[in-house]
């Protein structure tokens, strides 16, 4: 049985995922769990009358509350993602098990809340993952399909819709795979910009090129 983070960072990285168990190092921070929190305190933060100086959010006060206005205008369960029915709820699936933090129903969908920022379309191929999982244990729990999530990222005031498509569904069986694989230290990544701000680069002795090499070639 894999974890939902287990399996999200096989598809992120998975020598970074070796050396998570190596320290068993799966406590979010406590800055984590401040960004995770802003997701359950939308209306709050539209308020205009808010003083938002002090929250973590990583953009402009207007570009912020202009994020979540789209999002309340265009999203039509609005409603029930700012007051879900269930949070921060421990699923258990077939093939692993982890937490939703938000639970909707009617039809049901899990709600994965990042606290990095949101690519420019979609979601990250990390959180696809994270959100699949959630939704394939949602759906062995119910005895019923679960086609689709959500994963939000609201230090940016961003939800992303997550579509429960086939080429979706391949991706997490790949990193499920993965993740049961990993029984020692994995190939590194060679140059990659995944590795710059990874907590375990000194360990793994991955070398980045400048920005400046980068620009030489």
């Amino acid at each position: 049985m894999q974890a939902f983070t287990d399996l999200a960072t096989a598809a992120y990285c998975p020598r970074k995922l070796y050396y998570r168990r190596l320290h068993d190092d799966f406590e979010p921070s406590e800055n984590v769990a401040s960004i995770r929190n802003l997701a359950f305190r939308y209306r709050e933060l539209l308020d205009p009358r808010a003083d938002l100086d002090a929250e973590p959010i990583a953009t402009t006060l207007t570009s912020y509350r202009s994020n979540l206005g789209r999002v309340k205008a265009r999203l039509d369960r609005w409603d029930e993602l700012v007051d879900p029915p269930e949070t921060r709820a421990l699923l258990r699936g077939k093939d692993a098990n982890g937490i939703a933090h938000k639970l909707l129903s009617n039809p049901s969908a899990p709600v994965i809340v990042s606290p990095g920022s949101p690519p420019n379309e979609g979601v990250w191929e990390s959180h696809s993952v994270w959100a699949t999982a959630a939704a394939k244990a949602l759906s062995w729990e119910q005895g019923e399909m679960v086609e689709t999530a959500y994963v939000e990222y609201p230090a940016y005031g961003v939800v992303r819709h997550v579509r429960m498509t086939t080429r979706r569904k391949a991706i997490y069986r790949k990193a499920l795979r993965v993740a049961e694989s990993v029984d020692g230290p994995p190939p590194r990544l060679r140059d990659d910009s995944r590795c710059e701000g990874c907590a375990y680069r000194g360990e793994c002795g991955t070398k980045t090129r400048s920005l400046r090499s980068r620009l030489s070639l």
